[in-house]
């Protein structure tokens, strides 16, 4: 059933199904800076929150399924090079940036020969310290920073940035942007593996590069810092722009007092930091070669080059890569990491999300199916988006219904068309032992599994390798092994076994396998940050202080129109307003039509079906027959919801606790709460765990 567009209510509410009404305006607490309130940041904050608006990220167009051996790249608008082409040779007006670099050239080089300077400038390894005051410099009039970088130099950094690769190439979690890209945003927050930048050897040895360098230097530093960098820039180095980054997500987590250090360095690594380089200031905090970044063992790499090898059509049709592991073993990073990589290859992959507890793309609790166009550089709260197919389990585990977590991610590959050649990756559950282990063989068993990545550490996998040799005998919840007779063992008349191709990554990184204990770097957090970035699209993409929540107009949204259910526990129904207010609620369309006897309309069990994005259910008018709901969903597409989900997904604390405008009790929070009185928690209701009697063992 259909539901009316929204319309601006003035007095006596409307017939129509969607409504805003004007809530009450408080002012808005003011944003601060991410790392520090000295004047420097404010200034810099102030200057650039108008001026510094950055375009929707577009990834360079290729041909889907074409991997060449360099990757091609057409100059989009971002970085343009200030001369021409004309016959294949560069053609430029000789000024005081061309007279420098023939002194430079001069005095730098004889007879082919680089001087010590750029044989010391030129080692790999870390940039930190005294090397990158020699390799940066800051264009304080546009408040950014050049950096000169050598093949294989690194610079590990935490906090956040847009990056333009002026010159050459780098790379950046697997991902390589080249000169001629626009800029890329890069978030290296304290409740993640830092990030790092690394630069790629050029692939075309005939460069000019000081020729080509120096016009590019011209519209960023000025003449004094353009000779110094010029001195270091050969045919192999890179050059990248550094400049700070405010956005609407960035403004709202600033917000609030305990993620105001957020992208700020964690506690452990806060006398690894280095603060007085050309590029401190900017976001940017650059991280000394004790703390490492992201670290690939060789059975990682291995994996990565025979995925990217058969997404080149080393194999029949796509390919389809189920990532599964134990906890805290790496396995988002990895498919961010593998994405990245794919990205560099072909325009899209398409990714199968089966973990309800850390999901990537959406708020948790969520099973969802959508396309990935864009790298990711960030953790999932930095890349918040709305899938092209969701279902909203509502639970970060499945272990209360495994039957209808597994008919949610049959529905799901189901609306994927089968004509398509992109690549899928399937994310999986850090449950591996027992029925979560049966999971994953029914998962297998269920889809055209081409690749299998089995994540583990210590020379372990924490569970059975999941072989096609060993799938041809394991058990799952649904799937079971075919039947085989006494004659079978004496001919080859059985069901041959599923082939797809098995590999086993080892991570090697520190703290592997246990949870992270510093602050933001636990799961709840994790999913917390999820759920506000997504709500930081109720914010304004235009540059200002940032509006809490209750100061927001939300919809109007009749009793009649949408049926409400509860998908984690059972509740009574005069009890379901009490639960379901001051929620989270995801938005979904049932299949067939919502019609009421004049009350509201609640469901007795949870369905499956599709979920277009999340609300928060601020208040029920029981007078008027009214839900008041908060959603950063497009109207068009909120005609077609018919029905409100509550899970046990909850609101993060800091959105209920601050609030600021008010004296005295807080809406929604309470104190004289008691959880010793019988009946005082959620009834939980196991659905798929099963005694061994009922399985007939």
């Amino acid at each position: 059933m259909k539901v009316n567009k929204p319309t601006k209510v003035k007095g006596q509410a409307t017939s129509h199904k969607w409504k805003d009404v004007r809530g009450k305006r408080l002012r808005p607490p003011i944003s601060s800076s991410d790392f520090s309130n000295s004047p420097v940041m404010a200034k810099i904050v102030k200057e650039h929150q108008v001026s510094l608006k950055k375009p929707n990220v577009k990834r360079l167009k290729k041909k889907a399924k074409s991997v060449p051996d360099s990757k091609k790249s057409a100059p989009q608008s971002g970085c343009n090079k200030s001369y021409t082409q004309a016959n294949g040779s560069s053609a430029f007006t000789m000024d005081n940036d061309s007279q420098d670099w023939k002194e430079y050239s001069q005095s730098i080089r004889g007879n082919g020969v680089e001087t010590s300077v750029d044989v010391e400038d030129s080692r790999p390894g870390r940039l930190d310290g005294e090397a990158l005051r020699f390799c940066a410099e800051r264009g304080d009039q546009q408040n950014h920073a050049v950096l000169v970088m050598q093949k294989d130099q690194t610079l590990c950094f935490r906090g956040k940035c847009f990056l333009t690769c002026l010159y050459g190439r780098v790379e950046v979690m697997g991902f390589t942007i080249e000169e001629g890209q626009q800029s890329y945003p890069l978030f290296s927050p304290a409740s993640h593996c830092p990030l790092t930048i690394r630069a790629l050897e050029n692939s075309d040895d005939t460069r000019d590069d000081r020729t080509e360098a120096s016009p590019l230097l011209r519209k960023h530093l000025t003449a004094a810092s353009r000779k110094k960098l010029l001195k270091r820039v050969t045919s192999h180095s890179s050059i990248i722009l550094l400049e700070p980054m405010e956005t609407p997500l960035t403004r709202f987590l600033s917000s609030f007092t305990e993620l105001s250090e957020l992208f700020s360095p964690p506690m452990n690594e806060l006398m690894s930091a280095i603060l007085d380089t050309p590029i401190n200031g900017l976001g940017v905090i650059p991280l000394v070669s004790s703390v490492e970044g992201l670290k690939m063992s060789r059975s990682y790499r291995d994996a990565l080059h025979t995925v990217v090898s058969a997404c080149r059509g080393d194999i029949d049709g796509c390919a389809v890569i189920l990532v599964c592991g134990t906890k805290n073993v790496g396995k988002s990073t990895f498919i961010r990491t593998l994405i990245n990589t794919l990205l560099n290859h072909t325009t899209s992959v398409d990714y199968l999300e089966g973990d309800l507890g850390q999901t990537e793309f959406t708020p948790a609790g969520c099973l969802s199916l959508l396309a990935v166009r864009e790298p990711l550089l960030g953790p999932p709260f930095t890349h918040q988006q709305t899938p092209e197919h969701m279902i909203y389990y509502g639970r970060s585990s499945c272990e209360s219904d495994l039957d209808r977590y597994l008919e949610s991610l049959k529905s799901l590959w189901r609306r994927r068309s089968q004509t398509r050649e992109t690549p899928v990756i399937i994310n999986t559950m850090g449950w591996v032992k027992g029925f979560g282990f049966q999971l994953l063989v029914d998962i297998i068993r269920l889809l055209p599994v081409s690749h299998v990545i089995q994540l583990g550490h210590g020379g372990s996998t924490q569970c059975p390798a999941l072989t096609p040799d060993f799938l041809r005998t394991a058990h799952g919840c649904q799937t079971h092994p075919p039947a085989q007779t006494a004659l079978d063992e004496f001919t080859e008349s059985h069901t041959p076994s599923k082939s797809y191709t098995h590999l086993i990554v080892q991570s090697e990184f520190q703290g592997v396998g246990c949870q992270g204990t510093a602050k933001h770097q636990r799961s709840n957090e994790h999913r917390e940050l999820s759920l506000l970035g997504y709500l930081s699209k109720l914010q304004s993409p235009d540059p200002g202080p940032v509006r809490p929540l209750h100061s927001l107009t939300p919809y109007q949204v009749p009793h009649t129109a949408v049926a409400l259910g509860v998908t984690h526990c059972e509740v009574v129904p005069s009890h379901m307003f009490y639960a379901a207010n001051g929620s989270l609620v995801g938005l979904c369309c049932l299949g067939e039509k919502v019609t009421s006897k004049g009350g509201p309309v609640l469901l007795s069990q949870a369905p499956i079906c599709p979920c277009v994005g999340f609300g928060v259910l601020r208040g029920i008018d029981m007078a008027r027959g009214l839900y008041f709901l908060l959603t950063p969903v497009d109207p068009s597409i909120l005609r077609n919801v018919n029905c409100l989900l509550l899970g046990a997904i909850s609101l993060p604390s800091c959105i209920l606790t601050t609030q600021p405008g008010f004296e005295g009790e807080l809406p929604y929070v309470t104190t004289n709460y008691s959880f010793d009185l019988t009946g005082a928690g959620k009834l939980r209701v196991f659905k798929g765990l099963m005694r061994p009697s009922q399985l007939g063992m």
